[in-house]
């Protein structure tokens, strides 16, 4: 094997393992058939990380009393989403929600602070 192909093939492998894990959590690990769907359409996976994503910024926007209601909501909204099961549609509709609100949250900061 050439160094080239050799290198070609370490990158292959490495794109392979970011994108078992290109949602916010590890998809080899992926129990549910809501993290397999998931894991399993792009535009889904590419949702989760974007909601992941902006939750975290929303976080250290808030002070600690807003970080533990951040913290409830989410996990409400982890409910509502796990509901969909493998439902692709309905998964994208709760993904679209969640962002809007979290984005809502970004938006007030924009205008107002986090203060």
């Amino acid at each position: 094997m050439t160094r080239y192909q050799q290198a070609l093939l370490m990158i292959g492998l490495c794109c392979g393992a970011l994108q078992a894990q290109a949602a916010s959590f590890d998809c080899q690990k992926a129990k549910t058939s809501t993290e397999h769907a998931i894991c399993a359409t792009r535009s889904l996976n590419d949702q989760d990380v974007k909601m992941a994503t902006m939750y975290e910024i929303v976080g250290h926007t808030l002070a600690m009393g807003g970080r533990g209601a951040l913290y409830d909501q989410q996990r409400d909204w982890l409910t509502l989403r796990n509901q969909c099961g493998a439902k692709t549609q309905c998964l994208t509709t709760r993904y679209q929600q969640r962002i809007d609100q979290l984005q809502a949250s970004l938006e007030r900061v924009y205008s107002h602070g986090p203060f």
